[in-house]
């Protein structure tokens, strides 16, 4: 984050968004020209008829009545103008918004998944919502304010020289002391709109995870913790407000009145000393009416300056997004035809300091199935999560169908291999939605994926069948149906190798065994990689790796692993320890019914 008061580089990128369509912004120029034409030349029209007529005691009806109608048409056509352009801006903020919002989510749906370790979903929600609302605001009041004030002021500045060059010098010294201001003001604003901004980013992250974990903040009773953080956040954001609002009540409108006070009583000055017959009556009407006009426009400019400190912070955060490393991906656009995996000596680090993985070796062949075991932390999950392509290795080498993963294409990637997470995400959506997931699959796949993980019974007891709407109060699935859902996403485009992350955790013993038989029929063309707490479901397994600490420690097929009596044993053991006495439980339970 830069801390000049002015980034000139950020500040032009934001108005190269304007001048794409340079056609409009012309236009809405033009219009702003016209409006400051004709409303400058009302009261140079009063200064005609007062020297003119009113000071020589003449009153011609037609002339009078001319001028009279004349006004009202210039005021009536400055308003239509002014209108008119300002519907031209607006629609140019509400274009430039919609390019910079698709852009940043673009960008934000190609991230790697590092660039969201350490990002919370509140802030990143702030910089798509609230930072490019602050852009708008830049566009529709910064941009077209000062641009009709500068162009009202020069027009104004070109008639009041043509008036009389005397007393143009004297409002002219008005605008660099304004200038001066205006300066001031941006430098000792910069830092606190963007201590404004940040706070504001952190209260929506605060309350983004708030609601996300409300179970766990109730269940741990720390309501009222989490009502103190909150609070200090929001106080702290009311105080950096307070701070912004005495800057801008100190030094906007109060200098600004004064300079423009002192600029008056000069031009009265100047008036007195030289006398009428140098200066006209109705000159100094005209320079006064003109300072009056010219003093709300400065004050205008000066106080769209807090709105430019906005629009600066909020763009600095969303071109830093845009312009982070996105996702990269290989040009080897042909499709995986077998579900071979190969790891060589892979290693891997999240922060490029503590290794999580080091020394992996893996030789999966097309159609195997292979098992990840350990305690939690050993890296089995961000194993799959490399394999996936989710992470660059750190070192080694990691090959799909004997091709080096980073070398495939995205499309070839991930219609190649899929997992299959332990807490998987529905949408808010129809069932045939949550299947599809946007691709195009054709009902009869979608019922033939849902039989195969034994969903399908449930979904045609609702009444819309595939239409139903899942997470929206018509249907809800519990944990283990939201894990064959998720399945069923797989299913439909059959990839080469599937990946199960804790897949079978919520599911029954009578649904796991069905699922284990759809896996087995699948393994006849795609290869299986299954992360797994119960070892009963990996008890088929070819291979079986355990993990401690980020490397393997033991490896083979079940009866290998328990013949070396090590920590595979060990976890074995305990878990036919448990079941055993959850079926003592089941059994007395039951004689106690009887």
């Amino acid at each position: 984050m830069t801390g000049k008061a002015v980034n000139k580089a950020v500040l032009k990128r934001l108005l190269g968004y304007a001048l794409h369509d340079k056609k409009k912004l012309a236009i809405a120029v033009g219009l702003l020209l016209v409006a400051s034409l004709a409303d400058v030349s009302g009261p140079w029209m009063i200064q005609h008829f007062i020297d003119n007529y009113i000071a020589k005691d003449e009153y011609p009806l037609d002339m009078v009545a001319g001028l009279a109608l004349a006004y009202i048409a210039l005021m009536g056509i400055a308003a239509w103008f002014k209108y008119v352009q300002a519907l031209r801006f607006n629609e140019i903020a509400i274009g430039v918004v919609q390019t910079v919002r698709k852009q940043l989510f673009g960008k934000v749906l190609n991230q790697p998944l590092s660039a969201f370790d350490y990002m919370p979903t509140g802030k990143l929600i702030s910089r798509i919502t609230n930072d490019t609302e602050a852009i708008k605001d830049f566009y529709v009041f910064v941009i077209g304010t000062v641009l009709k004030n500068v162009i009202f002021i020069s027009v104004m500045l070109v008639v009041m020289s043509m008036l009389s060059w005397r007393l143009t010098m004297v409002v002219l010294v008005l605008l660099p002391a304004v200038v001066a201001v205006m300066v001031l003001y941006q430098r000792k604003s910069a830092d606190a709109y963007r201590k404004m901004r940040d706070l504001l980013a952190d209260i929506n992250a605060s309350m983004s995870e708030s609601i996300q974990g409300m179970s766990l903040i109730q269940l741990m009773r720390q309501e009222q913790a989490f009502s103190k953080q909150f609070s200090s956040l929001t106080r702290r954001h009311l105080e950096s407000q307070i701070g912004v609002m005495k800057l801008n009540g100190l030094m906007l409108r109060p200098l600004i009145d004064f300079l423009s006070g002192v600029a008056l009583l000069s031009l009265v000055a100047l008036f007195g000393i030289s006398g009428a017959e140098l200066v006209g009556v109705g000159v100094l009407y005209a320079f006064i009416s003109y300072l009056g006009r010219v003093t709300e426009p400065l004050i205008e400019l000066t106080q769209q300056l807090s709105l430019l400190q906005q629009a600066l912070v909020a763009s600095e955060r969303i071109f830093g997004f845009i312009d982070a490393k996105q996702q990269r991906y290989g040009d080897d656009a042909l499709p995986m035809a077998a579900g071979r995996l190969e790891c060589r000596d892979v290693a891997f680090s999240y922060d490029g300091k503590q290794q999580v993985l080091k020394g992996i070796n893996v030789e999966l062949p097309h159609r195997g199935f292979l098992a990840l075991v350990g305690h939690t932390g050993s890296g089995k999950s961000t194993l799959a999560s490399l394999m996936m392509g989710f992470y660059p290795i750190t070192s080694g080498e990691l090959k799909l169908d004997g091709r080096p993963l980073d070398s495939l294409e995205h499309s070839v990637l991930r219609e190649g291999i899929a997992m299959v997470q332990q807490d998987p995400h529905v949408l808010n959506d129809t069932v045939r939605e949550n299947v599809c997931l946007g691709r195009d699959v054709s009902d009869t796949l979608i019922w033939q994926a849902l039989e195969k993980v034994g969903l399908s019974e449930q979904i045609r007891a609702y009444q819309q069948g595939l239409d139903t709407r899942l997470g929206s109060g018509e249907a809800n699935l519990s944990a283990g149906q939201k894990q064959l859902l998720a399945m069923a996403r797989v299913l439909v485009v059959q990839p080469k190798i599937l990946i199960l992350d804790e897949a079978t955790a919520n599911i029954d013993s009578g649904t796991e065994h069905h699922i284990q038989q759809a896996l087995n029929a699948l393994r006849q063309d795609m290869s299986i990689v299954v992360i797994a707490h119960r070892l009963s479901t990996i008890m088929e397994a070819d291979e079986i790796l355990v993990l401690s600490h980020g490397a393997v420690t033991e490896r083979g097929n079940h009866q290998q692993l328990l013949a070396q009596e090590g920590h595979y044993w060990q976890m074995y053991q305990l878990q036919q320890a448990g079941e055993h006495l959850h079926q003592i439980e089941e059994q007395g339970v039951a004689e106690l019914s009887a």
